[in-house]
């Protein structure tokens, strides 16, 4: 199966501590939108440091595709807002 974070940018997708930091900065992003900052930070930060010391590359692999799943997904969603195109099936 090819990897989703193709979709991302290099420099994003290669990089965990960028992915992280990503991540963090679109639940602050929608946790201000939806008045749950704290809330969503945490949950971020909780996934991030229960998996720090995982070594099994297949694993790392699937934990860093399902992040950028997500910002992915929020991306689109955030499109979807602003054109009013829906770019999903």
């Amino acid at each position: 199966m090819p990897s989703l974070q193709k979709a991302l940018p290099p420099e994003l997708a290669d990089n965990v501590l960028r992915l992280y930091r990503e991540c963090l900065r679109r639940a602050k992003y929608i946790g201000h939108q939806k008045h749950n900052t704290e809330l969503l930070v945490t949950m971020v930060r909780q996934q991030f440091k229960k998996n720090m010391h995982e070594t099994d590359p297949e694993k790392i692999q699937k934990m860093k595709d399902d992040a950028a799943r997500g910002l992915i997904n929020h991306i689109l969603y955030e499109s979807e807002k602003i054109t009013g195109r829906k770019f999903s099936g």
